[in-house]
This record gives structure tokens, sequence and C-alpha cells, in this order.
């Protein structure tokens, strides 16, 4: 099966596709980095890097159909993480601006990736109306990448759309074995990663503070992960026994070491955020290894990102729905 991968960012979504059998044909996203690192990953895909807004997708589907339409909308205005700062409704809108796309093309199947609080939206009924209009089927599903063996707690909305009919739920993606991983499975024990004391001159009062949390819950010698910036409703730290929560697009992660009794600091490496996102160091997913970009870069990159293992899971189940199709219908 091929699709078409809007708002692609740096292929995460499109590598669980790719590992279900499916194949991208055309990817487009406004960032340079995200679309280059596309390219490396998918050769044989087009690539874009362009707004979506300012495309033609009339003209586009003159040379690309599509049989899935795999859309990860800007989330930035509906996320908790933005703190404070008020939505941008032309953020918002870029969900809208799947429509002309999904008319334009005619796919018998549609995915669209966003955070939970999308759905308070005042325009996500209307999106999810106009969807159903076009003749889709609207699966509306909340699925957390650890329940898919990601090592990583992060919680998306996806309407997962059929134009034959088709209902899917959370269970129908939930099969098979799927061992819970931890936040333990991403480390990187390489010793040229600069971890230093957390007892230091200029450390922050409460970089600290979350950490001696830790350590009254822990006890001392147990290394566990602090959690910077944004918002954050656990102490500021957690255990590595459990996943790694949500990924975003700053460098949110200090890892906390121990020589003897005395406690180390680093933050998580971009590589190690890649295999959070259930992306493995495959070679051949460049994210972490192209000469594209800052530190800075590669973190935003894993934190626009949507979870390999999760697209996996309903590429494989798209393709199996098809495949009983095919067998009916001979």
């Amino acid at each position: 099966m091929k699709f078409v991968d809007l708002f692609s960012g740096g292929g995460f979504g499109g590598r669980g596709a790719v590992r279900a059998g499916a194949t991208p044909i055309l990817a487009v996203d406004a960032w340079d980095l995200a679309a280059n690192t596309y390219k490396a990953n998918f050769p044989d895909a087009e690539v874009i890097c362009s707004p979506i807004e300012k495309l033609a997708p009339s003209e586009l589907a003159k040379n690309f159909k599509p049989d899935i339409l795999l859309t990860s909308p800007e989330c930035t205005s509906h996320s908790i993480a933005r703190g404070a700062r008020p939505g941008l409704e032309k953020s918002r809108e870029t969900a809208i601006g799947i429509i002309p796309w999904l008319e334009a093309m005619n796919p018998n199947w549609l995915i669209v990736e966003n955070v939970k609080r999308m759905k308070s939206w005042d325009r996500h009924n209307e999106l999810v109306k106009t969807i159903e209009t076009s003749g889709y089927t609207v699966n509306d599903l909340y699925l957390n990448a650890a329940d898919f063996g990601t090592p990583q707690s992060r919680k998306r909305m996806f309407l997962v759309c059929d134009k034959n009919g088709c209902t899917i739920s959370e269970e129908d993606l939930l099969t098979g074995n799927r061992p819970l991983k931890s936040a333990w499975d991403i480390l990187d024990n390489k010793s040229d990663y600069k971890s230093t004391p957390l007892y230091k001159e200029g450390r922050a009062k409460a970089t600290l503070e979350r950490a001696e949390r830790a350590m009254a819950a822990l006890g001392k010698k147990v290394p566990f992960l602090i959690v910077y910036y944004s918002s954050d409703y656990a102490g500021g730290w957690q255990s590595l026994d459990v996943p790694l929560r949500t990924i975003t697009t700053v460098d949110r992660f200090g890892l906390v070491t121990w020589d003897k009794n005395t406690p180390y600091l680093r933050m998580l490496q971009p590589t190690e955020l890649i295999k959070a996102m259930g992306a493995g160091r495959e070679a051949n997913h460049k994210a972490h290894t192209l000469p594209l970009g800052n530190r800075r870069d590669k973190v935003k990159l894993c934190g626009n990102g949507v979870c390999t293992p999760v697209m996996e899971a309903i590429f494989k189940k798209i393709m199996q729905i098809e495949e009983s199709r095919k067998i009916l219908a001979a």
C-alpha cells in the first residue's frame, strides 16, 4: 500500500508504516531539516519542503494516488506543553487544511494524529464532520505508545478513517505480546557522555530540589531522571523503571547516576531519545546520524515525531483489513 505523509517530520511515523510493509510516495513538511531527514531515510519518496497551504493538492494528485493519507498537523497550540502561551488559531487550523488533500487524493484511508487536547478545540467536531461528509467512517482512538512496546509514555489521539465503513477500536490494535519497556531500555552507557557533579557551583536551585525529592523517595545510589522545563505534576523527576515521560521539543530529561556516594548529572542524548520514539538504532533511520542541525534540532525532531510502533500497528491493521477485503472480493 502507498501513502502520502503530510507534516511528515523526520519520518518516525513513516518508519512505522514502512515496517508494516507500506511505501511512502510523497512527504511534505515545512521544516527543511525534517524534510531532508525524511528524504535521507526514504530516498525513493518525493519530499517537498513547504507549508501545505502553499501547495496545490489537486495538481499533486495527478501524480500521487495514495491508498492512505497520513497526517500529523501542528499540535503546538493544542498541547499542554506550550504552558501559558495563548494558542495560535493559524497553527490549529492546519488540521482543517488537510481536507483539500483528502478531497483531491481520495485515499481509502485517512489517519490524523494529534494530542488529546485537540478534542477541546472548537473546530474539532467540524473536522470530524467534514471527514464523515467526505464519505469516511471516523474511528476516534486514544493510544499510549507505551502500550505498544515503546519505552515512552506518549498519549495521542488518532483518527483512523475508512472509506468503506470499517470500525477499529483500541483493543483491535493491541494484539500480540508487547512487554512493557522502561527508560532503562533507552540508555547508552557510554563513557564519553559529559556528566558533571549534581552539586556544583551554579546549579539551579529548582534542579537540586527535584533531585532531592527523587533521592528522598528512592534512596541514595539509585539512578533516576530529572524532568526539566514545561509542566510536571510528579515532583520533577521519574524512576527509570517505567517508560520515559513524553518527549517534547526541548531538551527535557537529565539522568542522575552515582559514583560511590556522589551523584552526577547528564542530559539524555538524541540517540537515546530516538530509541524512546521506538525507532531504535536502525542503520536506515538517520535522524541521529545525519550531519544536519545541532543537538537542539535533533531533540526537536523527536519531540515533533510520532512513535514508530504505534503507527506500525495502525498500518498493519489497515493492511490486514484490506487483505481480507481482497479475499472476500475474490
